[in-house]
């Protein structure tokens, strides 16, 4: 496994991928602010949620670009094309099973089948993140497409 490519590509796709999905919710596109959401697991402090959440989203991307590493590897092929395909896999599955799982494990979110109470803070993201706007699964969509396809463009087998 080429580590230096991980570390510095993983590392540039996640800045891409979270700068896509903030100027998403700048633009009105969505409403969620996953740095939030995750900071907001570890901290009621709505302005420190926003450091730790960038800060784990970040740490997350790094460890998801050892996952594309690896698939790269196994295959023999790292490439543009498979890394967006290995994209739309993960961002698939970020918006149809991890986003309607979140709340289960979230403390400051409302759950979908309760709905909020005093102390819940966040809505749930609901079936495809819908909850946070129509084009909310499209973006998120397009952020791992992307991440993926800087991993598959400039990792080195």
């Amino acid at each position: 496994m080429n580590i230096a490519d991980v570390v510095v590509w993983g590392f540039a796709a996640t800045i891409v991928l979270t700068t896509i999905l903030r100027a998403g919710q700048a633009f009105a596109l969505t409403r969620i602010d996953l740095p939030f959401v995750v900071g907001s697991m570890l901290t009621p402090d709505r302005d420190r949620a926003k450091v730790f959440g960038f800060l784990v989203h970040l740490l997350n991307g790094w460890l998801f670009a050892f996952v594309y590493a690896a698939a790269f590897e196994a295959s023999g092929i790292a490439s543009l094309p498979f890394g967006i395909l290995i994209g739309l896999v993960h961002g698939t599955f970020v918006t149809v099973v991890a986003m309607p799982l979140l709340p289960v494990f979230h403390p400051r979110m409302a759950l979908e089948t309760w709905g909020p109470d005093p102390t819940q803070q966040l809505e749930p993201p609901g079936n495809f993140a819908l909850n946070y706007g129509l084009s909310t699964p499209v973006l998120t969509l397009v952020a791992h497409v992307v991440y993926g396809g800087i991993l598959g463009l400039f990792y080195s087998l």
